[in-house]
């Protein structure tokens, strides 16, 4: 019988990693409380940069900087989704 391997079900990598080795990940075990938290600041920091870009006069902009403005949102969004979906996954299930 094959055991699920301990420390492949308890760290979740991370969705936005660019390697096959994950070097960032989720504690699935972590108080779901401190994954909410965590979820919050990346979605709070993608939402606040999306903000400041909104208030900004593209005028000046150097179109080198999208893709890094973009891949900034992506790594934040990505990650807090993750964090979003491992804490859903630790709340108790309610009867339907």
């Amino acid at each position: 019988m094959n055991m699920p391997d301990p420390l492949t079900t308890r760290y979740r990598p991370l969705s936005s990693r660019y390697s096959e080795t994950p070097v960032l990940v989720i504690d699935t075990e972590a108080d779901p409380t401190e994954i909410l938290d965590a979820a919050r600041q990346r979605i709070r920091a993608a939402s606040d940069l999306l903000e400041t870009l909104y208030c900004l006069c593209f005028k000046k902009a150097d179109t080198r900087d999208i893709p890094n403005i973009v891949n900034a949102l992506y790594l934040l969004t990505q990650d807090g989704n993750d964090l979003l979906d491992t804490a859903r996954r630790r709340l108790p299930k309610t009867p339907g």
